[in-house]
Order: structure tokens, then C-alpha cells, then sequence
């Protein structure tokens, strides 16, 4: 309840809670979430991610929503940081937050970069939080304390709720940016993260969809000259994922660090590329349906991801 507590002590006033309990057992109510002026919005099971921050986003009918992860504390300013970022910068439809790891006081993300294979990884991740200081444009937020504006949604969608869980946030921050939209980086809009403290920093939970969910970020929203360079993109990071795990760095490492090794990684692999090809179709449909109302040229897309890029043997690293 620290989460919904951190959001009673917001300076910014005029704002609605929504809690959207994925647990199927209500507990959200039995937590007392209601004590805090909070709307629970039960779900039957578990239905991801996206479709739960999709429940709330419809029921409210705010010109601003903003996504805060359940293990993630919001300094007092945090949404008056955001909210005038809106207010200042009315062609952004996405703004993200300074978001640190409650455990180390190290940077989790400063917004969102990209590698040529579809991975997205966090901007300063691990680094000193001072060192991201500026108000900036970004690529894209993460999703654990991201501020989102109606009418850009209304434009493009919300998130897909395909996804389930991880690199949804990349994916809808990706359509935006193909429509036009910006997203700017709040450093005054702190928040403390439990980082991937629900499905683990390297279950083979987070492996499988972390792979899936790429290739179907990759599929969807690359250009087509993108995609002939994505296989040796994927190629370097998988071998420099070997090497980390030789030098035990990097999430790869951590995954071998339990009871998993290199065989069970590569079978995670395979399965992640067998449930795209089963939904090759409905990507390719969706591939089609954003090229038809997208603002920007390839070209200019292509340039949009380069200059927010993030090399494979980076991504291995963190």
C-alpha cells in the first residue's frame, strides 16, 4: 500500500486513483486500497499488463492518465512534474519519469532506447540519477511511471493487450512516434521502483516474454529496410549474451545463476519465435493497419531509431 500512499501525499490535487486488482481474489479490497479514495476495478484472472492499464483508462474519462507500477513509490512532486510537462509541451502525447531502484538509488530508466533487433532497454540504466537531470525528448517512457495524453490515445490506441506482459509500453510508444507524437523525459518526476518485483529480473517468465514480445515489437513497427538488418542484429546479442554469462554479467548471467543454464535460454528462444510465426498474420495485420495512418516516412523513422539507439552488446550487458 506504500505505492497508493505515496499518491495521497501528491501536491498536485484534482486527480482520481484507479487500482486495477489482476489477482481474481480481490486483493486489492482486503489490502484496504479503498482507505486511500481509490476505484478497484477487479478483474476475474489475471488478463496482462496492458489490458489491465487498458481497463482503467477506459473507466476514467481524465485528459491525462498516468501509469504507476504497484511497487513503485512516486516522490510528492511527481505528477505536478508530469502535468506541467503537458501543459508546456502539447504536441508530446508521452512523458516519462525518473524512475530508480528503491534498492540501490541507481537509475532504472530515463526514458526508453531501442536495438536494432526490437529490444528495448532503459535509458541510463544503473547509472547515477544526476547525471539525467535535463528535460529532454526521448523515444518512448517506461511503462511502470509514464504519463500518457487522451487524445493521442484516442489517435492511435491503447496498449495491445497481445502482448500480455513486457514491451507493451515499447510498442505503444512506437505507434505514437509513427503518428507524429513526441515524448519528453520529467527528471523533477521521481519515482522509487521494486524492479520486476512480480515476475522476477530473470524468470524464465521474463525471459520467454521479453523475447516473444520484441520480435513482435520488431515485426510490427520496423521499417522494412530495419527488418533485413534485424537477424544480425539478434545474432550479435545473442552471442554477447554467451560472453556475459562468461563473464557473469548481465540479466543472462543471473538467469544461469539459479537452476537455469544455456539449454534452457535457448529453448526459451525457440518457443518465443514459434508463438510469433503461429501469429504471424494477426502482426502482419496490424503491421498494415499503422502504415496507413502513420505521419512519418521510413526514412525518418529509420533516423528516429538510430538516434535513440542502444548497441546488442550493451543490451547483454545490463
Amino acid at each position: 500500500m506504500e505505492c497508493l500512499a505515496s499518491l495521497v501525499r501528491q501536491s498536485y490535487r484534482g486527480f482520481e486513483i484507479l487500482v486495477v486488482d489482476n489477482s481474481g481474489r480481490q486483493l486489492a479490497r482486503e489490502a484496504g486500497a479503498e482507505r486511500f479514495g481509490a476505484v478497484i476495478l477487479e478483474q476475474k484472472e489475471n488478463i496482462g499488463f496492458g489490458a489491465a492499464v487498458n481497463a482503467g483508462f477506459r473507466y476514467s474519462r481524465a485528459p491525462l492518465l498516468a501509469t504507476l507500477n504497484d511497487d513503485a513509490v512516486a516522490h510528492p512532486d511527481w505528477l505536478a512534474q508530469l502535468v506541467a510537462a503537458a501543459e508546456a509541451h502539447p504536441r508530446a502525447g508521452m512523458f516519462a519519469s525518473q524512475v530508480v531502484l528503491s534498492e540501490t538509488g541507481q537509475l532504472d530508466s530515463a526514458g526508453m532506447l531501442i536495438c536494432g533487433d526490437g529490444t528495448s532497454k532503459q535509458r541510463g540504466h544503473f547509472e547515477p540519477p544526476e547525471r539525467y537531470n535535463r528535460l529532454e525528448e526521448v523515444l518512448l517512457p517506461s511503462g511502470s511511471a509514464a504519463l500518457y495524453r487522451r487524445e493521442m490515445l484516442d489517435e492511435i490506441g491503447m496498449f495491445d493487450e497481445d502482448f500480455y506482459l513486457y514491451c507493451e509500453d515499447t510498442d505503444l510508444g512506437l505507434r505514437a512516434r509513427w503518428a507524429g507524437w513526441t515524448c519528453i523525459y520529467v527528471p523533477g518526476a521521481r519515482v522509487d521502483h521494486g524492479y520486476s518485483a512480480t515476475a522476477g529480473r530473470a524468470s524464465p517468465l521474463k525471459a520467454y516474454y521479453v523475447e516473444r514480445n520484441r520480435l513482435c515489437v520488431l515485426l510490427k513497427n520496423f521499417p522494412a529496410s530495419l527488418l533485413l538488418r534485424a537477424p544480425g542484429e539478434t545474432l550479435a546479442r545473442y552471442v554477447w549474451h554467451c560472453v556475459s554469462i562468461l563473464q557473469n554479467r548481465g540479466m543472462a548471467a543471473r538467469f544461469t545463476e539459479g537452476n537455469h543454464g544455456m539449454l534452457d535460454l535457448a529453448f526459451i528462444v525457440v518457443r518465443a519465435h514459434a508463438a510469433v510465426a503461429f501469429r504471424a498474420w494477426s502482426i502482419w495485420k496490424k503491421r498494415r493497419a499503422l502504415r496507413k495512418t502513420a505521419r512519418l516516412t521510413a526514412a525518418e523513422f529509420r533516423a528516429l531509431l538510430e538516434k535513440h539507439r542502444i548497441a546488442a552488446r550493451e543490451v547483454a550487458a545490463l
